[in-house]
């Protein structure tokens, strides 16, 4: 499926609504500020619990899978990529069941079996899910090499790095393996579950401005904006990796 959508001759409009101008602002904001809380980071209250209990808690876990995927803007500014053309709703489920795929295949194993990546190094991959994910809606990869990627491809590939970071992060956490699995497969369902609420809103907002003519007018400037924000991702990372 080819989700650009640019037509031959078409000159695409900068200016973005009021209100979309606040939104893009805040995130600005959040992403100079708050990177290092939010992407993929558990609150400090939330990690002190973490590494407090044993056995199985399937219920805590869930809420703080759910917290964590509706407080991860790095998730959700990859859906809102993924969507971003996906008109019908049986394209949505299966773009978003490949991330969840992904996603979950990751978070399990890499927290079960460990791993050893630099979490910076896996948080900037996520920021260029952003990047390729925008430029992919551009057209561009179709303008510069004349390929179109195959889509549904890519979004299963950045979603086992979406869920590898995560992996990354609970294993500094040092969970307690005493109860592990289902503990695991808890904190999934929370992650699915949070998902689910941020896509439903996201398909919200999503659907009133479609019916807006200001839709394919403002387009263009909203994946430039997604791809910039992916791009202070990335290097917010690399200079935590190269700093560290």
């Amino acid at each position: 499926m080819h989700l650009f959508f640019f037509r031959a001759g078409a000159g695409p409009s900068v200016a973005l609504p009021v209100h979309l101008w606040r939104w893009l602002v805040g995130l600005g904001l959040s992403l100079l500020f708050g990177a290092s809380v939010l992407a993929h980071g558990v609150a400090e209250g939330d990690k002190g619990y973490l590494q407090e209990i044993s056995g199985v808690n399937l219920l805590p876990f869930m809420y703080l899978g759910a917290k964590h995927m509706v407080t991860g803007y790095d998730h959700l500014l990859f859906l809102l990529g993924v969507i971003f053309f996906l008109y019908k709703l049986k394209h949505v489920a299966l773009y978003v069941s490949l991330f969840a795929l992904g996603h979950s295949t990751t978070l399990l194993a890499g927290v079960y079996f460990g791993t050893s990546v630099s979490a910076y190094l896996i948080d900037a991959i996520i920021g260029l899910s952003i990047v390729y994910k925008a430029l992919d809606n551009l057209g561009a990869f179709q303008r510069w090499f004349g390929v179109q990627p195959d889509p549904r491809a890519a979004t299963l590939i950045f979603g086992l790095f979406h869920g590898f970071g995560l992996a990354t992060k609970l294993r500094d956490f040092e969970v307690s393996r005493d109860g592990l699995l289902p503990n695991l497969l808890a904190f999934n369902v929370g992650v699915e579950i949070g998902q689910l609420l941020a896509l439903l809103a996201i398909l919200i907002a999503m659907g009133f401005w479609r019916r807006t003519r200001s839709f394919f007018r403002h387009a263009y400037t909203a994946n430039v904006a997604l791809m910039s924000a992916g791009f202070v991702l990335m290097g917010w990372q690399l200079t935590g990796y190269f700093v560290s």
